[in-house]
């Protein structure tokens, strides 16, 4: 089949096609096609499988224009890489007629030679963290399943350059620090991003040229929603103002970030295996006299990493701050109690017990 649709037809190869096949290939090019999930599609018995190929990747596919460059693309290089490509369309049933959406997403994906297509329908339950944050959990929650079900290793996901520098600039606004200025990572796990040095006109233009027509997500015109004020009036209004090449650079920022937080976390992990012991009864100590030589970005990224590896509490600023208080501020204070976790000040121990 054509990515095209039209039998007979090849989409011509024009630089935003090119952008975007480059970017899928550099990304599966680090990727051993044996490696993916263990078994080679004689293994899964699929006797009609092209026996060159090994492991298979999973696209996400929404049917908008990002992520469906993304699965032509993909559908192209994958075979040239020795790997097996399909797709997984989560239907989120948060909008009149997503189900048509998806069926139309997954005959997309089927048109593009993908295989397996996996089509997944979820709840999406009420959270603290607003409708976009439920929403993400339970699609990731379906692409965990997609993966275990159909044996792959890594799935695809189409966010952009766009993407990355709405990220960063939501994370600057809210204060979140490195965590949220890092941006997304190429790589996370499973989870692979080929398109973060490609912009969202790009993968636009790659549909146009191929043939492809995109599903226009009503809620990506929504104000309600924060990130599409960032979208559409936030980083315009940047660019107006200071010029173009806003958004690359928010890009560019994350990524040194990342760099950066990297190293600190490799330092932390590093300086808490010798700062830290635990008992039989599950409380876990770390010794103040070390952590009070430390400068505070490491202490404090000791102190988190600790609760977050130990007790599973992901610690906000504050909390972490007030931790810290009982190494450089002692003065005979009482435990604390956080989210989570208790910690204590004794016999030149922060002690960490689960609250």
């Amino acid at each position: 089949m054509h990515a095209s649709g039209s039998p007979g037809r090849r989409p011509r190869l024009t630089p935003p096609i090119a952008d975007v096949r480059r970017a899928v290939r550099d990304a599966l090019a680090g990727l051993d096609g044996a490696g993916l999930d263990g078994e080679g599609p004689d293994a899964a018995g699929e006797a009609d499988a092209d026996p060159r190929l090994g492991g298979l990747v999973l696209v996400g596919l929404s049917g908008g224009a990002d992520s469906l460059a993304l699965a032509a693309a993909t559908a192209f290089e994958a075979p040239r890489a020795g790997i097996r490509a399909g797709a997984v369309i989560v239907d989120h049933g948060l909008q009149a007629g997503s189900a048509d959406v998806a069926e139309t997403a997954a005959a997309q994906a089927t048109a593009l030679d993908l295989d397996p297509v996996i089509v997944i329908r979820v709840e999406v339950a009420a959270s603290d963290g607003g409708p976009e944050a439920s929403a993400r959990s339970a699609r990731f929650a379906a692409f965990d399943r997609a993966m275990a079900d159909a044996g792959a290793g890594h799935i695809v996901l189409a966010h952009t350059l766009d993407d990355q520098a709405e990220t960063v600039l939501l994370g600057l606004a809210r204060g979140s620090g490195p965590t949220s200025l890092r941006g997304m990572a190429p790589e996370t796990g499973p989870y692979l991003r080929p398109l973060l040095g490609i912009r969202r006109a790009t993968t636009r233009r790659f549909c146009a040229d191929s043939g492809l027509v995109p599903w226009e997500d009503p809620h990506n015109t929504d104000p309600t929603f924060t990130r599409v004020r960032v979208r559409n009036t936030v980083l315009p209004v940047l660019e107006a103002e200071l010029g173009p090449g806003v958004a690359e650079a928010l890009a560019r920022t994350a990524e040194q970030l990342r760099e950066d937080s990297d190293a600190l976390d490799d330092l932390a992990l590093e300086w808490a295996l010798e700062l830290t012991s635990q008992d039989a009864d599950g409380a876990v100590a770390l010794d103040v006299r070390g952590l009070a030589a430390d400068p505070p970005a490491l202490r404090q990224r000791i102190i988190r990493l600790v609760v977050a590896n130990e007790f599973g509490v992901s610690l906000e600023r504050v909390h972490t701050l007030a931790v810290a208080d009982l190494i450089t501020d002692w003065h005979g204070q009482k435990a604390l109690t956080l989210p989570g976790v208790r910690v204590v000040r004794q016999n030149g121990l922060l002690i960490f017990t689960p609250a």
